[in-house]
C-alpha cells in the first residue's frame, strides 16, 4: 500500500512538472516577439498555391501575425480554375481574406502555370515554412498543442476560441470547395487552430 502511495506521489510530481513546463512554453509563445520574428508594424507576405489555403492551412499564422500587428499581404499562385471555377474561387479568396483581415489591395493572384522562381530573395527577408505533421497529429485539433509546444519550432501560432470561429468563417467563404470531407477537416484539423513554422 505504501509503494502505491509513493508511486502516486511520484506520478503527481512528474505531471505537475510537465504541466508547468508546458505552461511556461505557452506563456513564452504568447509574447509579442517570437523567436526571431520582427515586431509590430512589419510587413509579411504569405505565399500560397491555391485559393482556400490561406484559411485551410494558414489561418493561425495570419491571425497570429495580425495579433502581432503585422501588415499581411497574400500572393496566391493559382486562381483554382481546375473545374472552370476560377472567377468564383477568386471572389471566395477575397471574401476569406477580408474575414481574416487582409484587405483586397493586399491580395494578388497570379495564374501562370509557366511561372518559375529564380530562388533569390531580397536582402533582409525572412522565410518561414509551415511544418507538416503526421496524419494522427494532423487530425488531433487542439489536442496536438502539448506536442506542438514540446517539439522544436521557430514560431508557433495558436488561435483563441473567437479566432477559431473567425478562421472557420474564412473557410466557409470557399463555398465551391466545401465538400463533406472539408467540413470534417475544419472541425478536426490542427491546421485550423495551430501553425508551427520553421525558418528556411
Amino acid at each position: 500500500m505504501e509503494v502505491v502511495g509513493l508511486l502516486l506521489c511520484v506520478a503527481a510530481a512528474v505531471l505537475a512538472l510537465g504541466f508547468l513546463w508546458v505552461w511556461d512554453s505557452w506563456e513564452r509563445m504568447k509574447s509579442s516577439e517570437q523567436a526571431g520574428l520582427p515586431g509590430g508594424g512589419s510587413r509579411t507576405l504569405l505565399v500560397t498555391a491555391h485559393p482556400d489555403d490561406e484559411a485551410m492551412f494558414f489561418a493561425p499564422t495570419v491571425l497570429g501575425l495580425a495579433r502581432l500587428r503585422h501588415q499581411v499581404s497574400l500572393l496566391c499562385f493559382s486562381a483554382g480554375n481546375y473545374y472552370n471555377q476560377g472567377e468564383t474561387r477568386k471572389k471566395e479568396l477575397l471574401q476569406s481574406c477580408d474575414v481574416l483581415g487582409i484587405p483586397p489591395s493586399n491580395v494578388m493572384i497570379i495564374d501562370n502555370r509557366t511561372l518559375h522562381a529564380e530562388g533569390k530573395l531580397p536582402k533582409g527577408c525572412l522565410v518561414l515554412t509551415l511544418q507538416s505533421v503526421n496524419l494522427l497529429r494532423k487530425y488531433l485539433s487542439l489536442l496536438d498543442l502539448p506536442c506542438s509546444l514540446l517539439l522544436a519550432r521557430d514560431a508557433l501560432f495558436v488561435l483563441s476560441r473567437p479566432e477559431v470561429a473567425q478562421a472557420q468563417r474564412a473557410m466557409s467563404c470557399h463555398r465551391s470547395q466545401l465538400l463533406w470531407f472539408r467540413h470534417l477537416y475544419v472541425f478536426f484539423s490542427r491546421y485550423m487552430r495551430i501553425n508551427s513554422l520553421h525558418f528556411l
